[in-house]
């Protein structure tokens, strides 16, 4: 694994409403290493876009990072000013959205779009430029890329245009590239294709990805590390194995029982009870503790710490403190435990 290209640390990032404030992420921090894939897994709401969008200055003019520090290359983004924070991104931070007809401007060629950042960011001549974007139009996939250069996002197909999304978002060569959601808008078998084709890019130029979903089933062959959220916090977070193979935490429990598998012995799927706390009063003690069937009195008192599993392992919850009593977790987990014996 590479060395540590950014930090987060103890992020808190809230958002003005008329009801009152709205805490979206409550102490997050994690690091990402130079060239690994992180998934940052959790259901709507959870505050994994906000999360990630804060890395590069994007939140809503209603949002405001009030505590915590983002450190990449011994900078600390927070404390950018506007003009700062348009050269890192996607210069040094680039990001690929969930729905990529939004991202594209509808009356401008693709070659065009894909050009305007290697222009801005690395001062190359038109015609240099162009060489570089076709030659990612051909590093994403796709066929006759001299083309496709000069045609405009209706000429391409959902998938297509996520590939261009993917290219623009590579053409400066950034060292860190956030997928939120990249395969939502598709369908399974082009999502397979997607996922496929960054976990490539990525052994090819290098780069790390922070990879944000709420489907733990898209994250398992790509991701080398996973950080479960829920309520705006990180609940759990490990190596791909562990998480998948050991998970710790309820709530993680519950992500991967909810997964579909086509050995489960009956027709029934199953969900997570009740809804995700209103994060403008959080609730006092465990903020799952109200969903889980695991739940203790302690729970409602007083948060749980990130217990320590192992060194690159650990989850927040009571059920890990010595004194707790043992229980017996959800069948599903019990197969991937002794699968993964």
């Amino acid at each position: 694994m590479g060395k540590k290209i950014l930090q987060i640390k103890d992020l808190h990032v809230s958002f003005k409403t008329y009801g009152g404030m709205v805490q979206a992420v409550r102490g997050v921090s994690y690091e990402l290493n130079e060239g690994e894939t992180l998934a940052i897994v959790g259901e709507s709401g959870s505050g994994k876009s906000v999360a990630a969008k804060a890395l590069m200055g994007i939140i809503a003019a209603n949002g405001i990072i009030e505590k915590g520090e983002i450190i990449f290359e011994d900078k600390d983004v927070t404390k950018l000013n506007e003009d700062e924070l348009q050269n890192l991104r996607g210069k040094d931070i680039a990001m690929i959205f969930q729905d990529p007809m939004t991202s594209l401007n509808p009356v401008m060629t693709i070659g065009k779009q894909i050009m305007e950042g290697i222009i801005k960011h690395q001062g190359l001549s038109k015609s240099v430029a162009k060489e570089k974007a076709i030659e990612l139009i051909n590093l994403v996939g796709i066929i006759d890329p001299e083309a496709r250069f000069k045609q405009y996002p209706h000429q391409f197909s959902g998938g297509m245009r996520q590939r261009i999304v993917i290219a623009i978002a590579l053409a400066c060569n950034p060292k860190v590239l956030i997928a939120d959601e990249p395969t939502t808008a598709l369908d399974v078998t082009i999502q397979a294709q997607i996922l496929e084709l960054i976990k490539d890019l990525q052994k090819k130029i290098g780069v790390a990805v922070i990879f944000i979903t709420h489907d733990l089933g898209v994250v398992a062959n790509v991701a080398d590390r996973v950080a479960v959220m829920y309520a705006g916090k990180i609940v759990e977070i490990g190596t791909s194995d562990e998480v998948f193979y050991n998970p710790r935490h309820p709530y993680t429990w519950g992500l991967l029982a909810s997964m579909p598998t086509l050995d489960s012995d009956d027709n029934a799927l199953y969900s997570i009870p009740g809804t995700p706390p209103d994060l403008m009063h959080p609730p006092k003690g465990d903020a799952f503790a109200r969903r889980s069937e695991y739940a203790m009195k302690i729970d409602f008192e007083q948060e749980p710490p990130l217990f320590k599993i192992s060194d690159t392992h650990y989850a927040a919850t009571w059920l890990l403190h010595e004194n707790a009593p043992k229980v017996t977790p959800p069948s599903v987990i019990q197969k991937l435990w002794e699968g993964a014996k």
